[in-house]
């Protein structure tokens, strides 16, 4: 090698650099950059942060990981970033995390609870101060028992877990109310004048539609209405699970439905796509109503009814949880919904 290439590899700097040119202690300038619990006045933490950008330093995380048992991060699973919902939790997620000073990395399990269980096993090794799984839990799948055990492992090294959904792990959660609110809408449905419904769900092993559907029936079941059978689809989880669930709704018939409920909005808006290029007139032929208030359901044509889940909240409640040492496996946060009468649902006489 020559002396010009040994010239060209220049040592980087370390935090013994810093402190010494901001003017601090090697103690004050590891927790002003390492996102240390202790309190660092204001003007040397600005000072440090001042000369590690100058020094051009990068605190080493995977050292200070080992070094501390966590890493200053915390790991979100979302089941789709593209989805409205997720989005919107993972946008409050990150609020929280920044508050605290504390990075936010994220990965996306597209609704594979296998693929889930191997994300949580890569990011153990990461250790992240928490992992929070946003996504609905599953009923009848063997990868759960396996995904309890690799958080139980997790949390045993001082990591948190917080579930955004159902509380069936024994894990922090942050819980939504997905039968409370559901049997609500449909109470609210039917004193709007609505008799004649089907509803679009998912997969009945997603205990988020199982929880939804459940609970519009029951609120439907108080006024002596059922659905048929038949008049209940599943399709994926997405728009085009929507479409493609209004699509079998538009084969087998529509004439004896006034409303067709969808447990989710995003594939209440691919369902009102699906109608209007049927021919159907919304809501004049069809009346139409979703699950979530994600923001797109206020600006369709027309205004989606709608059950709102404060989504920016929810991920900020999961984050707190996942902060909070007094937080154990035992904490349930519950989270309450409200129902949105929209223009897609319109009285009828």
């Amino acid at each position: 090698m020559s002396v010009d290439e040994h010239r060209a590899t220049p040592v980087p700097p370390t935090l013994h650099d810093v402190a010494r040119e901001a003017g601090v202690s090697l103690a004050t300038a590891s927790r002003a950059l390492n996102g240390s619990t202790r309190t660092v006045n204001e003007t040397f933490r600005r000072r440090v942060l001042d000369a590690a950008l100058r020094l051009n330093y990068t605190p080493n995380l995977s050292a200070q990981a080992v070094a501390k048992g966590l890493s200053s991060t915390i790991s979100l699973l979302v089941s789709d970033i593209a989805d409205p919902y997720f989005s919107s939790i993972a946008a409050g997620a990150i609020r929280a995390a920044d508050e605290q000073r504390i990075a936010t990395t994220m990965a996306v399990t597209h609704r594979d609870h296998e693929r889930e269980l191997e994300l949580v096993r890569v990011l153990r090794g990461q250790r992240p101060r928490a992992i929070i799984l946003t996504g609905s839990r599953w009923d009848g799948v063997a990868s759960e028992h396996r995904l309890s055990d690799e958080l139980a492992a997790y949390e045993s090294t001082g990591g948190r877990v917080v579930l955004v959904s159902q509380r069936t792990l024994p894990f922090a959660t942050v819980q939504l109310g997905n039968a409370t609110g559901a049997r609500e809408l449909a109470r609210e449905l039917v004193g709007a004048g609505y008799r004649r419904f089907a509803v679009i769900a998912g997969d009945d092993r997603l205990l988020t539609s199982r929880e939804r559907v459940s609970g519009f029936a029951e609120g439907l079941a108080e006024h002596g209405i059922a659905i048929h059978p038949s008049r209940i689809v599943r399709a994926e989880f997405t728009r085009d699970g929507g479409r493609q669930g209004a699509a079998e709704l538009l084969q087998l018939g529509l004439d004896d439905v006034d409303l067709v409920f969808a447990v989710n909005d995003v594939m209440a808006i691919g369902a009102m796509s699906a109608f209007r290029a049927a021919g159907l007139r919304l809501p004049e032929d069809l009346a139409v109503a979703g699950y979530d208030d994600i923001a797109t359901s206020r600006d369709v044509t027309p205004a989606l009814t709608t059950v709102a889940v404060p989504l920016e909240a929810v991920g900020e409640h999961a984050v707190r949880l996942a902060l909070d040492p007094a937080t154990d496996s035992t904490t349930t946060e519950p989270v309450g919904a409200t129902v949105l009468l929209r223009e897609s649902t319109p009285p009828r006489a």
